[in-house]
């Protein structure tokens, strides 16, 4: 196991900068997602991670030896691709075992280490069959002892599950963070899907156009959202944002939205009184309420799914979107109030979209 260091580490291709002055650090034996939209740079991270891109600017460290102009098979990692890359013609064991035998290694340490990777991953009755035998969860089952087998320092994901349909992503999610909780091997995964990010990451590197917007552990980054972007880009369904105004009336802070409704303002903002501002609300934390009282428009979607209901309600100009826990009576044109509960709104600078309070 060892740490990986990434200081003020750039790349450009042409006049086009992909990563700009990124500093991570990424603690021994973690489990680290660098997640963001596709084009934000969080591949080509990794791939100058691994060596197979060159770094312009910086230097990247792994258990402290700096490693840009280390070749990659001496980089001490192990890298698992989205597409599997499997030989059709060779065994799951030999499929595993491949780069071992590259590195001459015994036919008993390649038989000791394929067959503890296959225990680890479930396929110990599989290791006979070839690729075309085995399902898609398999296959990738088998990438990822290819990269135990070789015991490295730091072990890089590429968005391996984005193959995989969505009931094989989610068990494969698991898998993996059983696999990491076994061996305790530093681990950097790349993903665009937030949800891989917060039930997998020990802490998560939400990227932009680069850069990097905010570090931190899920529940970290969903609670305290650095800025308007990671707000809504950590959780699911995405954040609702409301434009309008802060007041601080008679010793109560509100946000006055530009339709004219008032909430409460969770942040201690008294000396901004008068600033234009965005409130975010997640449609998780919208709840009933009484008429008159909150955020009050017309459903203009409704999407029951038995024990919860999607709904997005039409609020003057504004459109909001509401995910209730319970079955809700209603159609499409009926009239609804809601409130966010107490202490679950954020407050951003509208010109900046930054963080208030």
């Amino acid at each position: 196991m060892a740490t990986v260091e990434i200081r003020n580490v750039a790349k450009s291709y042409g006049p086009t900068d992909i990563i700009r002055d990124i500093n991570v650090q990424v603690p021994d034996g973690a489990f680290v997602v660098l997640v963001g939209p596709s084009g934000c740079g969080k591949s080509t991270l990794l791939r100058m991670i691994a060596g197979l891109e060159d770094i312009d600017k910086g230097e990247i460290s792994i258990g402290g030896r700096v490693i840009n102009d280390v070749e990659p098979k001496h980089r001490d990692i192990a890298m698992v691709f989205q597409n599997y890359a499997l030989y059709p013609h060779m065994t799951i064991a030999e499929n595993m075992g491949f780069s071992l035998r590259l590195a001459k290694q015994s036919k008993a340490e390649i038989d000791q280490r394929v067959g503890e990777a296959a225990r680890i991953l479930g396929l110990t009755d599989y290791l006979q069959r070839f690729p075309k035998q085995l399902s898609g969860g398999q296959r990738q089952r088998v990438a990822m002892g290819r990269a135990i087998v070789r015991q490295p320092q730091v072990f890089l994901f590429d968005e391996p599950l984005s193959n995989l349909d969505a009931k094989l992503r989610v068990q494969m999610r698991g898998e993996l963070k059983d696999m990491h909780a076994r061996l305790k091997t530093t681990t950097i995964y790349v993903t665009h899907d937030q949800i891989e990010a917060m039930t997998m990451a020990d802490l998560i590197v939400v990227m932009r156009d680069g850069v990097v917007e905010q570090t931190g552990a899920p529940l970290e980054l969903y609670d305290h959202p650095a800025n308007m972007f990671v707000g809504s880009f950590i959780g699911s369904p995405a954040m609702n944002f409301l434009t309008g105004t802060v007041r601080h009336d008679g010793g109560q802070q509100t946000f006055e939205t530009a339709s004219g409704f008032r909430l409460p303002v969770d942040a201690a903002v008294g000396a901004l009184d008068g600033l234009t501002a965005t409130l975010g609300i997640r449609p998780e934390h919208l709840q009933l309420a009484q008429t008159g009282q909150g955020l009050g428009g017309k459903i203009v979607t409704i999407e029951p799914t038995g024990s919860e209901t999607f709904i997005v309600v039409q609020l003057g100009g504004d459109r909001i979107s509401a995910l209730l826990r319970q079955r809700l009576m209603a159609s499409i044109g009926d009239e609804i109030w809601l409130m966010p509960q107490a202490g679950t709104t954020h407050l951003f600078d509208s010109a900046t979209t930054r963080r208030l309070g």
